[in-house]
């Protein structure tokens, strides 16, 4: 039985790691209303794709994310109401291995939703610590494409060996992969300069998703050298990165000037100009509103390449996520 409609996906989406994560971005329940407005103005603004996942929350507060979206969802009317996508990963939690372990966490995911994931995605590949128990997760998700319960499914996290190996298995099929998302940014060029995702992608029709684009705050220029650093874990990273990252952070200024937009705008626009759909975070109308600006307009030819030779030369890079595969 299959009942799929195409999926639509706008030039930019939204991340919603932040909304029940207390660790590491300090999310309180006080927070909702203002999250509510947040999502209401993405999709005013064509910003339709919420990117998701189930493992998203901090201890009772686990899946508090979907819980969210399905409520913001279901109260938002208005102009893209139709278009609204949310896109949920499943975790490879060792307990999952079945095919029906991920049928299982879709409808779950579901009832959180309260309305049907639009785009499942594999939340990481096991390849590198357990490549037996991927298969029949792959299965299940093949499963809820074939069973209307999905408009699409999407990976996360794979490399080109693995992300072909995929779309063959799908293949075989008949289940179409709509998506790749990688942690992509000016600081985190890696799974395409060296791994050529973005190639593999456009052959196979896979749209790639980047996130983690303005490297969990780095490059929105918002933080400096001497300080003051966010608390907690990405202060320790910041204070490790920044040093390395002088040059690329001048180039990005310096084009923001020229351009009369902020860093973190031109920093997404790039993202966008490589063919990738950012997915930035946003917690205030104002981060919301700062990241919308990276929309209407483009980078030419002459400011990505000057971006380009930045990144490259840039002494420190993101960590790479240690689920990527090769």
């Amino acid at each position: 039985m299959q009942t799929n409609q195409e999926l639509s996906l706008p030039k930019m989406g939204c991340g919603t790691w932040a909304w029940g994560n207390q660790l590491l971005w300090g999310y309180n329940e006080s927070m909702d209303g203002q999250l509510q407005a947040v999502f209401n103005l993405c999709v005013n603004n064509g910003v339709t794709l919420f990117d998701t996942g189930d493992s998203y929350g901090t201890g009772r507060l686990n899946g508090r994310s979907e819980s969210l979206l399905g409520q913001f969802s279901k109260e938002y009317q208005g102009v893209n109401q139709e278009n609204i996508c949310i896109a949920t990963k499943l975790a490879a939690y060792p307990w999952r291995w079945t095919r029906q372990s991920m049928i299982n966490a879709c409808k779950s995911s579901a009832g959180r939703l309260g309305r049907n994931v639009d785009l499942v995605q594999m939340h990481w590949s096991t390849a590198n610590y357990a490549p037996w128990q991927e298969e029949g997760l792959l299965d299940g998700l093949a499963d809820l494409y074939e069973q209307g319960l999905v408009k699409g499914v999407g990976l996360s996290n794979y490399g080109t060996k693995r992300l072909q190996r995929v779309h063959q298995k799908f293949a075989e099929r008949g289940v179409p992969i709509k998506t790749l998302q990688v942690q992509y940014s000016l600081l985190s060029t890696y799974p395409v300069t060296e791994l050529g995702l973005k190639d593999v992608c456009d052959q196979l029709g896979i749209q790639l998703i980047a996130y983690s684009p303005l490297a969990l705050g780095i490059l929105t220029g918002k933080y400096s050298e001497k300080g003051p650093f966010p608390p907690g874990v990405r202060g320790l990273l910041f204070r490790q990165l920044l040093p390395g990252v002088r040059s690329l952070l001048q180039c990005l200024r310096d084009v923001a000037a020229s351009r009369n937009k902020t860093m973190s705008q031109v920093a997404l626009n790039w993202c966008i100009a490589k063919g990738t759909i950012p997915i930035p975070g946003a917690k205030s109308i104002q981060q919301a509103q700062e990241n919308i600006g990276a929309l209407g307009w483009e980078l030419d030819f002459g400011e990505v390449a000057e971006l380009d030779k930045a990144a490259a030369s840039s002494d420190k890079k993101m960590v790479q996520n240690i689920f990527q595969t090769k």
